[in-house]
């Protein structure tokens, strides 16, 4: 179907007119709606008349959150290219690397990047937008000189909703190298449809404020999207620092934000936290990687039950499972147990658990998960082996180990590459890494298997515990032991610093893992 995104993008700004649409905390930038929807009207126009570029032209964006927010589905869905959303921390051989793959006539940089760039992108005949002011070069835009005398008329651009590629992105690759994920209008655009699916007992409505600390390139974009689509105000910070996200949330009488697990963690370490004013909260999402229960547990004796988690992905667009405030109200050990879970599918949302030929198992059963909805995504771009091995018949293979139980919560238990076989027995590294976190000294882990001349394999685990706490690596085995037995507890543990952390925020397990399996006749998986 062809749709005029301009138009209905417009009577949606009519509808908050002077309300603030988005906040740019680092630049101290901000737009009412109107002044959102006319802005992009320019953006869209430049793009289409002084870079030139339209329908088969790929766009990338290597951009912090503030400016990327000014390039985002509103201004994508006006203009006929296919843009591309980078992680910004990436390294700048992750980002040629991407450029190379889709052949990339534009690529819009902050100027601060634009010494390191510019010479292998002048080589590959990339024009460059540079974002703020910088010394002039040949073959360099400046967006704001070239913004600022484009039109704000709409563009009139009809779009077909279900074929159109709107955006390519880049999956995180915690376990493998990251994939070009291709998203329709329409995959875009069933965010609306999912603010009131999963989140209308979470405030979604004008007026809310929500912070994103996240990638806008990454998860932070249905975010984004929802608090949009709800006539809220979106504040944008460039840099994971929780103690900056404080400031902003006490001084912006911030409601809503998106957070890791790992960044939460943190948040409960963080001093800052006793004397900032947090009152304002009143929800906060989390997802993109396991939450560990004992974590939850403390996060809401501090904050209350104002959390949701949301299972999605970069190949389903918008949270296809959700674990509700409601799900977070602890008056049993039943509400206990389920916090473990990922939360039940909503409507429109098909989730089934299958086996390795793909039939369906039965309620209970250990399989991989598999997702269809609108949000599932065509699949992979310039990479039709991948697709095809990931995706059938709509549904995306999410390669994640879970099972449903009889209320419908599904429960994550692994990912499949990183399941252990010790001795011949299964051993999933999150259920030991949970057991890890529940020990007060703890702060995160990552189990991983690692050579083992008898059994193939031993649980290993690197730990990352609380500035001052002690634990031997003895006790800490005896507690995982005591909560799951004889053959699950780690072998062996390493006490570090830090773990590695993916752009995003996610434990690298395939980092810690092959460091071990260098040399050896296996390959790491």
């Amino acid at each position: 179907m062809k749709v005029n995104f301009g138009r209905l993008l417009r009577q949606h700004c009519q509808n908050y007119a002077d309300s603030l649409a988005l906040v740019n905390v680092e630049r101290d930038r901000r737009y009412s709606f109107r002044e959102f929807h006319l802005l992009t009207n320019r953006i869209a126009n430049m793009m289409r008349t002084t870079l030139g570029v339209g329908k088969g032209d790929n766009v990338a964006f290597i951009l912090d959150n503030d400016n990327l927010s000014l390039l985002h589905y509103l201004m994508v869905l006006k203009q006929e290219a296919t843009c591309a959303y980078t992680n910004f921390r990436d390294s700048s051989q992750e980002h040629l690397s991407q450029i190379d793959h889709i052949e990339a006539k534009t690529v819009f940089l902050e100027a601060a990047q634009l010494d390191k760039y510019y010479e292998p992108l002048n080589s590959r005949g990339s024009t460059i937008v540079v974002m703020d002011p910088a010394e002039p070069r040949e073959g360099v835009v400046s967006f704001w000189d070239a913004v600022n005398v484009a039109s704000d008329a709409e563009t009139r651009v009809e779009l077909d909703d279900r074929e159109h590629i709107a955006i390519l992105r880049f999956t995180g690759g915690t376990t493998g190298r990251g994939k070009c994920v291709m998203y329709t209008p329409d995959n875009l655009m069933c965010i609306h449809e999912t603010r009131f699916a999963y989140t209308r007992d979470q405030g979604m409505q004008p007026g809310l404020r929500s912070l994103h600390m996240l990638p806008l390139s990454h998860a932070g974009i249905a975010a984004f999207a929802c608090a949009f689509m709800a006539g809220g105000t979106n504040y944008t910070l460039n840099v994971p620092d929780l103690k900056a996200w404080c400031r902003v949330v006490e001084s912006e009488r911030i409601t809503h934000t998106f957070a890791v697990p790992t960044l939460l963690y943190r948040l409960l370490e963080l001093p800052a936290t006793s004397g900032a004013d947090l009152s304002s909260l009143v929800s906060m999402f989390y997802g993109a990687a396991p939450m560990n229960p004992s974590k939850l547990s403390a996060l809401l004796e501090r904050f209350g039950p104002i959390f949701t988690q949301v299972y999605a992905a970069s190949e389903n667009f918008t949270p296809a499972i959700s674990l509700r405030q409601e799900d977070h109200i602890l008056n049993c050990e039943r509400d206990v147990r389920r916090l473990a879970s990922a939360g039940r599918p909503g409507m429109g949302t098909e989730v089934m658990i299958c086996d390795e030929q793909g039939n369906e198992v039965p309620r209970g059963a250990t399989g991989e998960v598999w997702l269809r909805s609108r949000a599932t995504v065509k699949g992979y771009y310039g990479n039709p082996e991948a697709t095809a091995a990931e995706f059938q018949e709509g549904f995306w293979k999410s390669g994640d180990l879970g099972y449903l139980d009889e209320e419908g919560y599904l429960f994550i238990v692994d990912r499949k590459k990183d399941m252990i076989i010790t001795g011949g027995f299964n051993v999933y590294a999150s259920e030991v890494e949970d057991a890890l976190g529940s020990h007060p000294a703890v702060v995160m882990s990552a189990v991983v298997g690692i050579p083992h001349p008898e059994w193939g394999e031993a649980v290993h685990a690197e730990v990352v515990l609380r500035d001052g706490a002690v634990v031997s690596e003895a006790d800490l085995i005896a507690h995982v032991r005591a909560r799951l037995g004889g053959h699950k507890p780690p072998k062996s543990i390493t006490f570090l610093p830090e773990l590695p952390l993916s752009t995003v925020g996610k434990i690298v397990r395939r980092l810690v893992k092959e460091k071990y399996w260098k040399g050896e006749a296996r390959a790491v998986a």
